[in-house]
């Protein structure tokens, strides 16, 4: 009786086997791998996904409302980072636009358009171009935001009257600014900008806290100026 069993069982076997392969033999490998994976993925729980965020203007977390313009102006820091002012997803000032540079980076937009005026940097380590700069934002027509950030040293050659000038715009850290000391301001001539709006922001070099040799960490601004205000 066991024999006879253990016949059947080899007998059933062989056959299983045999057919097996006469399926391999005739089924696509393509759509054999596929019903293998399908089976595999029986079971498994669905992984959800959280789509990526919307990229805003400027880099912001969040977007601007309609009736606004977006901004961020970030200082140099150190050596390699240089200064940049973005306004309405524009790079108004940057390293991409070779148009930054060692001192105090300004540019002048209009602000009924949001169209760049023009834009400049003025060294204030090497060089008299203190009065430039007095000349570049007396030019400034009325009815202009300006936006204005340090790379490097934006003191050492700073006269007392481009000083004057900038603190006439609102400026409160300008007569503190020190040796390299990262800073950053906006101000808007012919109107005035909301209380609300962070408009200045400085950070002085200490030995001790520098981010970088010689040097503070990087400073920013950044927010929305709305288009009414005039």
């Amino acid at each position: 009786g066991n024999f006879v069993k253990l016949s059947g069982l080899l007998l059933a076997s062989s056959f299983a086997w045999y057919l097996g392969y006469i399926f391999a033999a005739h089924v696509p490998q393509e759509s054999l791998s596929t019903s293998i994976a399908y089976l595999q993925d029986i079971g498994k729980k669905p992984v959800l996904r959280a789509p990526l965020p919307r990229r805003q203007k400027c880099d912001h977390w969040s977007p601007c409302s309609p009736g606004s313009y977006a901004y961020r102006i970030l200082s140099g820091g150190g050596k390699e980072k240089l200064a940049k002012i973005c306004f309405e997803d524009e790079l108004l000032i940057s390293e991409e636009k070779g148009n930054v540079g060692r001192g105090i980076n300004i540019a002048i937009v209009n602000y009924e358009t949001g169209a760049l005026t023009s834009a400049n940097f003025f060294d204030m380590w090497e060089g008299d171009h203190s009065e430039e700069m007095v000349a570049f934002i007396e030019s400034a027509p009325q009815g202009s935001l300006l936006f204005m950030v340090t790379h490097d040293d934006g003191s050492a050659r700073l006269k007392s009257n481009a000083k004057k000038l900038v603190e006439a715009l609102g400026s409160k850290e300008i007569q503190n600014m020190k040796f390299r000391s990262s800073w950053a301001f906006i101000a808007a001539k012919g109107f005035k900008l909301p209380d609300d709006i962070e408009r200045e922001k400085i950070n002085h070099s200490d030995n001790k806290k520098n981010r970088y040799s010689g040097w503070p960490a990087e400073i920013q601004i950044e927010g929305c100026i709305p288009r009414n205000l005039m």
